[in-house]
């Protein structure tokens, strides 16, 4: 399990650390990162949000990584099928989110939930922490 948690860490530090370069290729709304996401609803104020949100997104990753392998996940396969899973488990929350942001409430980004951006965004960088988990995770061990 402590290594599905560290494997899960270090996927959700790659994911923070290619945020930019898929916005890029993807367009999503301006500003918009699963860091920031994060940090806008835990950090409201503002001035901590990239910390909070940071710190937060690596803690989602392990919590993520033990799960997938006490779950007996193993291998990139298995990885971008798991993240995949959540991903499409969690994009009804974004109604939620659509209400709740601070980024949202003041129009800095449009409705999340209908944007098609936003979903390849999505897919893409939880595609990449699926990989990299799996990558990382390793075979089990019989």
């Amino acid at each position: 399990m402590v290594r599905g948690a560290l494997a899960g860490a270090a996927a959700a530090a790659v994911w923070a650390a290619s945020e930019a370069a898929v916005a890029r290729l993807v367009g999503p709304p301006r500003g918009y990162s699963d860091v920031r996401l994060l940090g806008g609803l835990l950090a409201p104020d503002g001035a901590r949000w990239p910390a909070v949100g940071l710190a937060a997104h690596i803690a989602n990753g392990a919590a993520f990584g033990a799960a997938f392998r006490r779950l007996g996940g193993s291998g990139w396969k298995q990885g971008l099928l798991a993240a995949q899973a959540e991903n499409l488990a969690l994009w009804p929350a974004f109604a939620a989110i659509d209400r709740l942001h601070p980024d949202r409430r003041s129009g800095a980004w449009p409705p999340l939930v209908s944007n098609v951006r936003v979903l390849a965004y999505e897919a893409a960088l939880h595609a990449l922490f699926g990989v990299v988990l799996g990558v990382l995770a390793g075979p089990r061990r019989a």
